[in-house]
């Protein structure tokens, strides 16, 4: 787990005891009073409208009981604000999935998430590579050959009819995690060893070449759904190392809101 900004961890835990328990929308914030505030503050002003933004998206998209941890959802938003400011991501897509490879392989870990509706559009199983681990994964790879996943930010491609019918090119945006994805054929399709049945046969979710294969009844649905240039972003557990600049808070948070107004009372 990268390291935590002191602003961003202080305000997790101030902020985190206001989450609501059902969905009900947060309450907006009183009307503030402009004033005058320096850079410093100004920086640090905007750094918890982000947080605070991070965990309203996070108890608005029904996300608290969903199996996806703040923190992860945290790292992921990030990611995809740093991908929107350079760039390497349209303005006007707002789809978010999310594979927490930390978890069980029995878990469902995938999350197809829309930020603008701010809505969970999809939660299911994922395999990860067959030589990532077992149950759980715990080595990976951006080698070509290797058959294990990669970890980090992808960006989706376009759709095509393989072996296992609808699949979905992957394009890897972390140089040394993932960069190989598109050579080495890692994309987004359906495999039948995906399956509850397959984990209360064999203790664990069947696993792939390095792909992350979805429920066939499913995977077609969520490929129409994330396809054509939103974010992918898998987080691993914390002994995979990952670290990565799209994980800079500082450009993503002047990414989601540029140069604030500044104001008292924010």
């Amino acid at each position: 787990m990268p390291y935590l900004p002191t602003v961003g961890a202080s305000l997790l835990l101030s902020v985190l005891s206001f989450l609501p328990t059902n969905n009900a929308p947060v309450a907006a914030p009183p009307a503030p009073t402009a004033v005058a505030v320096d850079a410093p503050a100004s920086r640090a002003l905007a750094t918890a409208a982000f947080e605070q933004h991070i965990l309203q998206s996070y108890a608005q998209s029904g996300l608290v009981t969903s199996g996806l941890p703040v923190l992860v959802y945290r790292e992921a938003l990030i990611g995809f604000y740093n991908l929107r400011q350079q760039g390497k991501v349209a303005a006007d897509q707002h789809v978010l999935t999310v594979i927490d490879f930390s978890q069980s392989s029995k878990a469902q870990r995938f999350w197809v998430i829309d930020l603008e509706k701010q809505r969970l559009l999809f939660r299911t199983y994922v395999a990860h590579g067959k030589n990532t681990g077992e149950e759980f994964a715990q080595t990976f790879s951006n080698r070509e050959g290797s058959e294990m996943s990669s970890l980090g930010f992808y960006r989706t491609g376009h759709t095509y009819q393989g072996k296992h019918g609808l699949s979905l090119k992957l394009h890897g945006l972390d140089t040394e995690y993932n960069t190989n994805a598109y050579d080495r054929a890692v994309v987004v399709h359906g495999a039948r060893y995906v399956s509850e049945d397959f984990i209360r046969q064999n203790g664990r979710l069947g696993r792939s070449q390095g792909c992350p294969a979805l429920p066939v009844g499913e995977s077609s649905s969520i490929i129409h759904a994330i396809k054509n240039g939103s974010v992918v972003y898998a987080h691993g557990p914390a002994q995979a190392s990952y670290a990565s600049s799209w994980l800079n808070l500082e450009p993503a948070v002047l990414a989601f809101g540029g140069t604030p107004k500044i104001v008292a009372g924010q």
